[in-house]
């Protein structure tokens, strides 16, 4: 891991119409490192994620990779930067085949150049998606639709790739071998922004984790020098 930042967050505020969703939060993220970020439902996690993707506008605050400002960047423009997502509920394509969805994820000039390379090395780190590659996504199980949408969020190159809620209704045997492969792409190289419920399996795969109630940073630290006490004080407000 290098002292690079990638991703600097700070002082963002996000609306859903006039409600607060997310109050004035800063984050930074060092090149190659899994960071994480957990929470209660409704806490601002999925918000953070979207907002950083260009999916929602924040009302405040920056948002710099890699030094630039995209804050408001369209989802176009911040997959060409290098960040890739890999959204809560998979949202694949279901009518369209395994190999077609990941084609999907190549639409910026340099990953459809590259797009064969991609699909080889995608079908290297999940060899059932090349089993099932002429099948449509509809006929995948849920742990291999969670493989498409991740190799498909792959497909773009990117630098920096943002996991919203994998583990969702996922058995513990699939979700295990997801974390791994999670692990495998950092190993790659490429920086991880983990969003997740499951406590104790994002705090295992962190370097550095961020704790949210109500839209607000309330911990942060290295995982294991977050106590159980402090996380479900902050976890649970109590």
């Amino acid at each position: 891991m290098s002292n690079e930042t990638i991703l600097n967050i700070d002082n963002i505020k996000v609306y859903y119409g006039d409600l607060l969703a997310v109050r004035d939060i800063s984050l930074s993220i060092k090149r190659g490192q899994i960071v994480s970020i957990i929470g209660a439902n409704g806490a601002g996690k999925s918000t953070i994620l979207k907002t950083i993707s260009g999916l929602l506008s924040p009302r405040g605050g920056t948002i710099k990779f890699l030094g630039e400002d995209i804050t408001g960047h369209k989802p176009f423009k911040t997959v060409a930067k290098g960040i890739s997502m890999v959204p809560e509920g998979r949202h694949i394509f279901p009518r369209l085949t395994v190999r077609e969805n990941l084609l999907i994820g190549a639409y910026t000039p340099k990953a459809r150049h590259q797009s064969e390379k991609a699909c080889k090395k995608i079908f290297s780190l999940f060899p059932i998606l090349e089993e099932r590659a002429d099948q449509l996504g509809t006929n995948l199980s849920g742990g291999e639709q969670q493989m498409l949408a991740i190799g498909r969020a792959l497909m773009s190159d990117p630098q920096l790739i943002l996991f919203d809620e994998i583990s969702l209704g996922l058995s513990p045997l699939i979700i295990k071998d997801i974390y791994q492969k999670i692990k495998d792409i950092n190993n790659e190289g490429i920086t991880v922004l983990l969003v997740e419920q499951d406590i104790k399996r994002s705090l295992k795969a962190s370097e550095w984790t961020y704790v949210l109630q109500e839209g607000r940073v309330v911990l942060q630290g290295k995982p294991d020098s977050l106590t159980e006490v402090q996380i479900r004080k902050a976890y649970f407000g109590a």
